[in-house]
């Protein structure tokens, strides 16, 4: 597996090198996961470490967990504790949705409500100047395989990679659909096609 390890506002020392990708490897292992790469940020800003980690397993979806400390291996820790539960989650998820294949054509129909989300993580607003409402920057631009899930599904892979929206192709009449996280919380489901899961 690629194991990207990289320090924003800090030299990464070989010490917390090592214990990170040792980290990864052993949340991996203990789950029987196989990871096709992974990301670990360090970044030091106000005398606080934020520890980011983003994996990708072989079933294409990614899982994050986000750790702020005020020190490097404390914000490594929390953040492999919010990925070893992502881990978990998505495991048990797995687990139960093979025990219940035989009512496959019941999960298409699943609501966006079958798969409740317990959040607590609350992320700050980055503060925004005229400039940057004027003239948006564009951060980033990837390509991503789009899945054929049911809704409770998507919301489900939406949360367990901590994004804000998820494209997917709905298994109940194979249309584009999104599942996104809505200001007040809840969850959004947009279906264009107006066409219900029959």
């Amino acid at each position: 597996m690629d194991i990207q390890i990289t320090g924003k506002h800090i030299d990464l020392g070989s010490a917390l090198r090592a214990y990170v990708t040792e980290r990864v490897e052993k949340l991996l292992e203990k789950y029987h996961s196989r990871g096709t790469s992974a990301h670990i940020l360090v970044e030091k800003e106000h005398g606080q470490f934020t520890t980011t980690c983003t994996v990708h397993l072989t079933s294409g979806l990614s899982l994050q967990g986000k750790g702020i400390s005020g020190e490097a291996h404390a914000s490594a820790d929390e953040s492999f504790d919010h990925l070893e539960k992502r881990l978990r989650r998505y495991k048990r998820r797995l687990k139960d949705h093979h025990k219940n294949a035989s009512d496959r054509s019941n999960a298409v129909a699943l609501s966006a409500t079958d798969y409740v989300l317990h959040h607590s993580d609350e992320e700050e607003e980055p503060e925004t100047t005229n400039e940057s409402r004027l003239a948006p920057a564009i951060v980033a631009e990837t390509q991503t395989a789009i899945h054929e899930l049911s809704v409770s599904d998507a919301v489900m892979v939406m949360d367990l990679a901590n994004k804000s929206f998820l494209i997917f192709k709905n298994a109940g009449h194979g249309h584009l659909n999104v599942v996104y996280r809505r200001d007040d919380g809840h969850i959004g489901w947009i279906d264009p096609s107006g066409t219900k899961a029959q």
